[in-house]
């Protein structure tokens, strides 16, 4: 049986990580409020960018953008956005998985694929490849649009100079607080999306663009995917902390149940040596009158 100072100084660790699980759960939860704020407030946004896009180029003609072209596909680059930090879980090796299982299935039909990394965890687990062809690291815990510009502008260059003939981007999809998976989203060549066939409560008809839509076309086709990086790095920086405070929750509540039981071993331990120093006492007295 372990000493009951052995047995104190563990209860006493337990309850210091304890105490620190536990800040570390009310920090993310409050970080969470804000990252879900942002998430929910751009979304009317994406939405409404998404339908327009949809207007723009349902049955138009796409051979002129060189983001809308449709190569025989060869080589594939898929964005994997993760965490910059850890302690949430397994949300970031379920977004490594993804990305792993979907360069298996590329490289079993004959292609070649290469990765654009966000996030220190995804680099760290997919540098093993040898694949990784660009990292954006240290920037999930404070980015901007400018920074999904920046991968957007990257990834678009590639796309367009035939390094890529097809670009993927897996993400962490934030559903609830206790719930996020791990998402892949089409995004080079950018594939026209036809029109609903129209009810009769809609209404009926063509739009009249000016300038003509080939020329909006050419100026929204690059703001269409900083908002599909940016939408998914809101995703992630959300999902993230839910996954911490869940994380978090779960180890404050593993301390607990830790402490009960070394405080159960500590009084086991007590009584006994309590119970070694009565036999002494009792032995001793017994000698005594003997």
């Amino acid at each position: 049986m372990p000493s009951l100072k052995d047995v104190q100084d563990k209860i006493v660790g337990v309850k210091k990580t304890s105490q620190i699980t536990s800040a570390m759960n009310m920090v993310a939860s409050a970080k969470l409020r804000g990252a879900q704020e942002k998430m929910e407030n751009f979304e009317p946004y994406a939405n409404k960018f998404n339908d327009t896009m949809s207007t723009l180029s349902g049955g138009g003609n796409t051979d002129q953008f060189p983001l809308m072209e449709v190569r025989d596909v060869k080589t594939v680059e898929i964005v994997v956005l993760t965490s910059d930090r850890g302690l949430c879980g397994s949300f970031n090796s379920k977004i490594v998985k993804l990305a792993e299982k979907k360069m298996r299935e590329y490289e079993a039909e004959g292609k070649t694929v290469s990765f654009v990394c966000v996030g220190k965890k995804g680099n760290q687990a997919l540098k093993k490849t040898g694949k990784v062809r660009k990292t954006y690291l240290d920037i999930m815990g404070n980015f901007q649009m400018f920074n999904a510009r920046e991968i957007a502008q990257d990834v678009a260059a590639s796309f367009t100079s035939g390094d890529a003939d097809k670009v993927e981007v897996i993400y962490g999809h934030f559903k609830s607080v206790a719930v996020q998976f791990a998402k892949a989203q089409e995004m080079l060549p950018i594939i026209p999306i036809e029109s609903e066939v129209e009810t009769e409560t809609q209404a009926v008809g063509d739009y009249i663009y000016e300038p003509s839509t080939e020329e909006i076309m050419d100026v929204m086709q690059p703001l269409y995917l900083n908002v599909i990086i940016y939408n998914a790095m809101l995703q992630v920086g959300a999902s993230e902390h839910a996954a911490r405070m869940t994380s978090m929750d779960n180890a404050t509540t593993a301390c607990r149940d830790i402490v009960k039981d070394l405080t159960l071993v500590f009084n086991k331990a007590r009584q006994a040596a309590v119970t070694g120093e009565l036999m002494d006492i009792v032995g001793g007295a017994e000698a005594l009158k003997g």
